[in-house]
């Protein structure tokens, strides 16, 4: 046997239909396509989501509105009872990530769920007054750690007083 006797098996490999060769035949004059319209013009495509020249769908709804303020805090909360819980007498960002009750370089908030059967002393960005009050009965102190983003300064007078 010769590589020039080798043949697909019958029925495996189907020629292309060829269309738009003459009137004879399948195929010919419309070459499929149909009467008139645009999907048997030049490229017949239309684009996805085009109506027909109507207003699409995607231009009909209204835009999303809304505002996300670049200068936005954003704190992670621990509650008194999670931090009794964990049993530790001193509390910092750093220790509480260690402990994996926040994530890395979060902004720590306590928040006064729960209650304090020993003196701790609780490092973190901010606290509520009730949290602070707790934390300071149970004998221990709260102490905020500065917010590592800069202040944004004070406006130096409305555009009236600048006249």
């Amino acid at each position: 046997m010769k590589i020039h006797d080798l043949q697909p098996a019958e029925g495996s490999n189907k020629r292309k239909k060829r269309v738009g060769r003459g009137i004879g035949g399948a195929g010919g004059k419309t070459a499929g396509k149909g009467t008139k319209g645009q999907q048997s013009r030049g490229r017949g495509k239309v684009p996805v989501g085009f109506e027909g020249g109507q207003m699409p769908l995607f231009q009909r709804i209204p835009k999303l509105r809304g505002f996300n303020n670049p200068f936005r805090v954003e704190y992670q909360a621990i509650n008194l009872d999670t931090i009794a819980e964990s049993g530790l007498t001193e509390v910092s960002p750093e220790l509480l990530y260690a402990n994996g009750l926040v994530g890395k370089g979060a902004l720590v908030k306590v928040l006064g769920r729960g209650t304090l059967s020993s003196a701790v002393t609780v490092r973190a960005h901010a606290f509520s007054a009730s949290a602070k009050a707790a934390i300071e009965a149970a004998g221990g102190s709260a102490v905020e750690l500065p917010s590592p983003y800069r202040v944004r300064p004070a406006a130096k007078g409305s555009a009236h007083q600048n006249r």
